[in-house]
């Protein structure tokens, strides 16, 4: 599965989308979901909380271990997919649609990478 070039990326596997009305969504990569194996359980912030780029801010839970899941950008969060909550294969199945994570009222972001280089930074 390539990386969608309308995404930014972090080091640590996490996407985000281009601010729309000043709220991104978020989400890992294929990549990251296919390294975590068949993910089992989403701990995600909560509407309401302030997540800081950069900084942990959920975890996922996977048959082979358990990974946090780290901001792209500090804001507070607008919304939770309770999808992937109720469902967390979703994020296996469709990590650039059905299986994001939350939405974010971006403040900033941390460094992020263009899908370019993102794919160069995995050795895709």
């Amino acid at each position: 599965m390539s990386n969608p070039t309308h995404l930014q990326y972090t080091k640590e596997h996490e996407w985000l989308t281009a601010a729309e009305d000043g709220v991104s969504t978020v989400g890992i990569t294929a990549h990251a979901a296919d390294a975590l194996g068949d993910i089992v359980y989403v701990q995600l912030p909560e509407v309401g909380d302030t997540v800081t780029a950069g900084e942990t801010c959920g975890e996922l839970e996977s048959t082979k271990s358990v990974s946090d899941l780290y901001s792209p950008a500090t804001g507070e969060v607008t919304e939770v997919n309770q999808a992937v909550v109720d469902e967390p294969a979703l994020v296996n199945a469709e990590p650039f649609e059905g299986g994001w994570l939350f939405k974010v009222r971006v403040e900033a972001t941390d460094e992020l990478l263009g899908a370019d280089e993102y794919t160069a930074f995995i050795g895709a």
